[in-house]
């Protein structure tokens, strides 16, 4: 008589087991529990699916309970769920969803693959249907639908895992503003600080809004739009919300059951991923496992180890003595054109433990850089002090990371040291790679610091150092100072260093860095030949250092203050572009620094800019990821406008004026050997009329004046003093005439007439219905964001008491001012309105 295998869970693990059970025996009968609808679908493909890169659903269905019955003869029953297991019997109660009967079936052998489940704290207003969880086909279906039927605006996800992270590109891929919300102080836990700041930095530049190191704490609902509440107190307006915060095991059967549970949660398995009950298996996201690196006890839910557990246990079931050895948490993750991935333990993890290590990062392009398409990748490498092997890895950056993290992980898990890496002979032509890869370039670079050869500096280290004692050393060239620089360094490049040693104290410690470590690597190595004998090089450069710093000031750099053109659309910005080109009596120069890793392109837009006369134009087209942000800085601090940026999917596209571009009375013009002179930016407004729209306009232009740095002062006299009145009764003392005059005015700005079209309030309404239809903001948010942005709301106290209005009736943010107050700030202003 055959064996009778039960499985409960047909997803990944589970249908992994199953399969391979089948293979190993024909005779085998095998049933397959899954209490949802759908099995072997492809979790990891799903955000994928919302944002329509994925367009078929039905691609995401690996195998179908027909097609898995046809070719491997399961018994697969979809919509049946294990609810109790009676280990001494051997059997399991299992509930039929659709039809409510619950019946039993037996077993020699047992299989949980019950998966995880998404963490949904127990906060105010999670339970609004905008709120969703993304886990399986179902989950996807909502979310897909909704946006493609409600049209939603703006998105927030909490949580900056895989899911979080794919979701936050996905929607924005969709058109939707998306804001991600992390506890943590950074995005994908598995990465340490200064790598994920690189990500954190990619995210901003592509229009992500970050909250980090803050926690939802509630959703509220005001205006037909969801409020999240933050643990801070801040608050994000939006419409729709996705919580990616994690995932806990489902563990609830094998607890009833009895079976052992770990100190992670997890269920407990031996090496052959048997239970407390050895006629139990247990595989995938619901099981505890070892750390290949520190042997501790852990869960990762990764497909990848589901999938080898699902293998692993099924040929123990069939008699084959296969242990699974631990999971090491290898994986990769897309954020736009941006990749990011692991494997190992973390810095931060060895610091919890305590353990010894070291550390290095290193800047390699994927490819030659002489072939077309070259760009860079971060690795950073964490290994052993004692005898160098490779504890774990991290990369950061374009095309190729996936090559290189694949044959670190292999290197993880065969206990290579970092002298092994230096040894690997891997495969190199200019389209694919270089004769010195960059994983046999972290192994040089791990050695030299292992032998002794250079010392190393951290980013860390930098904000305690003592300039009595440390010296920092800039050897960049000096053109390359203009993109920014490490606080209190001196400059001497490289080429210049032997010539200017006898400036330098040979007593002191000197902390020496360029763009990315290379060059600062060669100077240590001068210096310490020279008599110096306290040098150390700044790992990851000043590329890694500026990464933090950016992340840690949390700036997204204003791109008028940048110095290219700030039009509201990319296709208004593109003309104004044409229109200065158009105006340009200069030369236009061509630059092809296609392939050049930083500083290259910057150095050869300064070799071309220096040979050029102002008012002439240089294009310049790179492929370098770091030049959109380099190009701006330089060119804010060098006195020279970039008029274009344009990113397209294999280079970037800059356009330059040398010099500085300004106006005159008959429109725009090129500035020649002139220096630009300081324009004021204050804007006001002397908001007269009380009428919904040319309220709506006044706020509209007030915030996107403040949006654009302006100072912003609205001067609200006569009627426009309603749209500033509360809603509702507010206690006042007011005399009869008073009270008939407040009577007789609308009161707040959602009761505002319309100038034209009003058709006795309707036509409000109307107006009202289109706007958040079209998804722009209320009335009433576009008050609420214009004192956010600081925009002066003034109410005239002459009018006020004429009117019989007390301040106690006007909205928060007000303030009270007469007309020397609104003089004043119109004479601060270069443009004043009357509305």
């Amino acid at each position: 008589m055959s064996k009778k295998v039960v499985i409960v869970g047909g997803v990944a693990g589970g249908a992994s087991t199953a399969a391979r059970l089948r293979r190993m025996d024909e005779d085998l009968e095998i049933i397959m529990l899954e209490k949802g609808e759908y099995i072997s679908f492809a979790n990891c493909g799903l955000p994928y699916h919302i944002g329509g890169v994925i367009e078929e659903r039905e691609k995401l269905l690996v195998q179908t309970p027909q097609s898995m019955q046809e070719r491997f003869k399961i018994d697969v029953r979809i919509q049946h769920q294990a609810v109790k297991i009676n280990r001494e019997q051997k059997f399991v109660e299992i509930k039929d969803l659709k039809s409510g009967e619950i019946y039993k079936e037996s077993y020699d052998k047992l299989v949980l693959s019950p998966g995880a489940e998404p963490i949904k704290p127990p906060l105010p207003g999670l339970d609004f249907p905008e709120v969703f969880t993304l886990r399986n086909i179902p989950d996807t279906d909502k979310i897909k639908n909704f946006v493609d039927n409600k049209k939603p605006t703006r998105a927030v996800v909490v949580g900056g895992g895989f899911i979080g992270l794919e979701m936050a590109e996905n929607l924005h891929e969709r058109g939707i503003e998306v804001s991600v919300v992390e506890m943590m102080d950074q995005l994908m836990g598995s990465l340490d600080y200064e790598m994920a700041a690189m990500l954190h930095n990619h995210l901003r530049t592509k229009g992500i809004d970050l909250h980090l190191g803050d926690g939802i704490a509630a959703v509220e609902e005001a205006d037909q739009r969801k409020i999240v509440k933050l643990q801070s107190g801040r608050t994000i307006k939006t419409d729709m919300i996705i919580l990616s915060i994690g995932v806990s095991p489902r563990t609830e059967l094998a607890e009833e059951a009895g079976l052992e549970i770990g100190s992670s949660k997890g269920i407990k398995v031996n090496e052959y991923l048997q239970t407390s009950d050895p006629s139990i298996y247990a595989i995938g996201d619901a099981i505890e496992v070892k750390d290949l690196v520190t042997g501790q006890a852990v869960r990762i839910p990764l497909a990848g180890p589901a999938n080898k557990q699902g293998r692993i246990a099924a040929d123990n079931i069939c008699g084959r003595k296969e242990k699974y050895k631990g999971t090491q948490g290898t994986s990769i993750a897309k954020a736009f054109d941006l990749s990011i991935a692991s494997t190992g333990v973390s810095e931060k993890k060895l610091q919890d433990l305590k353990w010894d290590y070291k550390v290095i990062h290193i800047n390699s392009n994927n490819h030659a850089g002489y072939y077309p398409g070259a760009v860079p990748m971060m690795i950073k490498l964490i290994f052993a002090p004692e005898n160098g092997r490779v504890l774990g890895a991290q990369i950061v950056g374009y095309d190729g990371v996936d090559k290189r993290i694949d044959v670190l992980a292999a290197a993880v898990r065969q206990e290579m040291d970092v002298f092994d890496l230096q040894e690997l002979e891997l495969a190199y032509a200019p389209p694919f790679g270089s004769a010195k890869d960059p994983v046999n370039m972290a192994g040089f670079a791990a050695g030299n610091l292992l032998k002794g050869v250079v010392d190393t500096a951290y980013w860390q280290e930098l904000e305690n150092i003592n300039p009595e004692e440390t010296v920092i050393l800039d050897v960049r060239e000096e053109v390359e100072t203009q993109l920014g620089s490490i606080k209190d360094s001196i400059n001497i490049p490289l080429n210049d260093l032997r010539d200017n040693l006898d400036r330098l104290d040979p007593a002191k410690e000197y902390i020496v860095y360029c763009a990315v470590g290379l060059r600062g690597y060669i100077a240590a190595r001068i210096m310490q030949q020279n008599g110096f004998s306290k040098v150390r090089n700044l790992s990851g450069g000043y590329k890694l250092y500026k990464a933090v710093q950016d992340d840690q000031e949390q700036v997204i750099e204003d791109p008028a203050e940048a110095g290219y053109n700030s039009a509201e659309s990319p296709e208004e910005a593109k003309q104004a572009s044409k229109d200065m080109l158009k105006h340009s009596r200069g030369t236009v120069v061509e630059l092809d620094a296609c392939g050049l890793q930083c500083p290259g392109p910057i150095m050869q837009v300064y070799k071309k800019m220096e040979k050029m006369e102002n008012g002439d134009i240089l294009e310049v087209t790179a492929t370098d990821p770091g030049f959109m942000q380099d190009i701006k800085a330089w060119a804010k601090n060098t006195g020279n406008t970039v008029l274009k940026i344009e990113e397209l999917a294999d280079k970037i596209e800059v356009t330059l004026l040398k010099g500085q571009s300004t106006t005159d009375q008959q429109g725009k013009k090129l500035a020649k050997n002139t220096a630009s002179q300081p324009v004021q930016k204050g804007k006001s407004m002397i908001v007269f009329s009380g009428e919904l729209d040319k309220a709506i306009a006044s706020f509209i232009i007030a915030n996107g004046a403040a949006a654009m740095g302006n100072q912003v002062t609205l001067f609200f006299t006569f009627w426009g003093l309603n749209i500033l009145r509360k809603d509702g009764p507010v206690k006042a003392d007011k005399n009869m005439m008073e009270k008939m005059f407040a009577k007789m005015m609308p009161q707040g700005s959602k009761k505002l007439p319309l100038s034209n079209m009003n058709m006795m309030g309707i036509g409000p309404q109307m107006i009202r219905g289109i706007m958040e239809k079209k998804g722009i903001d209320s009335l009433e948010e576009l008050i609420e964001n214009a004192v956010d942005n600081g925009v002066r709301l003034v109410a005239c106290q002459m009018t006020m008491d004429m009117l019989g209005i007390k301040k106690e009736e006007l909205i928060s943010g007000v303030e009270v001012g007469g007309v020397a107050t609104f003089l004043g700030s119109a004479d601060e202003s270069n443009m004043s309105l009357f509305i």
